[in-house]
């Protein structure tokens, strides 16, 4: 089993989502869109189960560096603790803060940005190629001698720390907010409005923002997402249209030097022969429109109920995929990420999504015959044969 804080934390995770969706039902700020959460959720997902198969970039090259590099080894007594708890927040604000100013690394941190809203399902919201960018950033903490096993520990702690500053329900605090990174703070991160954008890449401590010229505290509400919205539900585009996009500028762009200078300067750099630096412009409240797609209830109330059963599959493969075989991890990882993008262009209406989902029950409806056994055989292909004639009715009744 996994004892990575991040995953034992998911039933946490979840448990907040719940109350701040009922909290926001009640007071009816409408900080909550089905649509818009599914999308969060389920690129935490795709970023989770695709890491499981890339660790080697993360964990095995720290391993690596550790066992055959290291300078020293240092103690994992208290003192050291909090010694290498300060590095990895340090480690990771440079990453952060690289993340947003470097075009390449951008694309693996971008996904993160892209909800239009702002509460606890964002923080889900994680970009599948940021580790894969970015983890040669903390290898120094490697040479030194800093303990691999604490090393993920602390790190994943970090993680855990940064869900709770997702939302809008906690105002400025205070003392507190002095040393430490707080939902306020988190906000103005989020913010796509020019003053806020680049700003507070803090893990735990604000301090390193403070100290390195790039803290902005909060006035005006922000407006959340990125300059450039992405326009999907389907968590696997968001993560392939930056990079087409990429690929667009590349193509405009002239001579190898300029080609390798877009990928490594900030993003909205273009050389001055191609117009120059494409500054983001301001948000005018009155003209700005979140993207959204209306379905109609009763396609709600079944991905929603799907995306429960995704869940927890989800959390099933990644508590059990270290006592599975490479093959069966496979066929889960293809399970859940084809499910996501499935449900994802239902939420958008797409007409061929309803022939993408038909055929994933059908898919599961053999494999569930194939790989379970016994009484729960028996559920899963009741759940299956209702869902088929709940998704045929529902089609059915929208294209009548």
């Amino acid at each position: 089993m996994d004892i990575n804080p991040v995953i034992l934390s998911i039933p946490i995770y979840f448990g907040l989502i719940l109350i701040e969706w009922v909290y926001d039902l009640i007071k009816g700020k409408g900080i909550y869109r089905l649509a818009d959460a599914y999308a969060n959720i389920s690129a935490g997902i795709f970023e989770q189960v695709t890491g499981v198969f890339v660790k080697i970039f993360t964990i095995g090259l720290y391993m690596i560096i550790f066992d055959n590099f290291r300078i020293t080894e240092i103690p994992t007594t208290w003192p050291y603790l909090i010694l290498m708890w300060l590095a990895v927040d340090f480690s990771y604000y440079w990453a952060h803060r690289w993340s947003h100013e470097i075009n390449l690394f951008w694309l693996g941190h971008v996904v993160h940005h892209q909800s239009e809203d702002y509460n606890f399902s964002v923080a889900l919201r994680q970009g599948a190629l940021q580790k894969v960018f970015t983890s040669w950033i903390f290898l120094p903490m490697a040479v030194l001698g800093f303990d691999p096993t604490w090393f993920v520990i602390i790190g994943a702690l970090n993680t855990v720390y940064q869900f709770w500053i997702h939302t809008e329900q906690i105002n400025k605090m205070g003392w507190f907010g002095i040393v430490f990174n707080t939902p306020s703070h988190h906000r103005v991160h989020h913010g796509r409005n020019p003053k806020y954008i680049d700003k507070n890449h803090a893990g735990s401590l604000i301090i390193w923002d403070k100290m390195f010229g790039t803290f902005q505290k909060e006035e005006e509400t922000p407006t959340y997402g990125v300059t450039k919205p992405t326009n999907h539900w389907n968590p696997v585009s968001a993560h392939i249209q930056p990079i087409a996009d990429m690929f667009k500028d590349m193509k405009q762009v002239k001579g190898i030097k300029n080609k390798f200078l877009l990928m490594i300067k900030p993003p909205g750099w273009f050389p001055q022969e191609n117009g120059g630096m494409r500054f983001p412009q301001e948000v005018i409240k009155e003209e700005y429109r979140k993207f959204d797609i209306k379905v109609s209830r009763s396609l709600q109330a079944y991905l929603f109920i799907h995306s429960l059963f995704l869940l927890a599959g989800t959390s099933y493969f990644l508590f059990n995929y270290e006592n599975q075989t490479l093959t069966i991890n496979l066929i889960w990882a293809s399970g859940l990420i084809y499910s996501i993008v499935s449900f994802g262009l239902l939420f958008e209406a797409k007409k061929h999504s309803w022939i993408i989902e038909e055929l994933r029950l059908v898919i599961l409806f053999i494999i569930s015959g194939l790989m379970v056994t016994s009484w729960m055989q028996i559920v899963l292909g009741i759940t299956l044969i209702a869902s088929m004639i709940l998704i045929y009715r529902i089609k059915k009744s929208l294209f009548r």
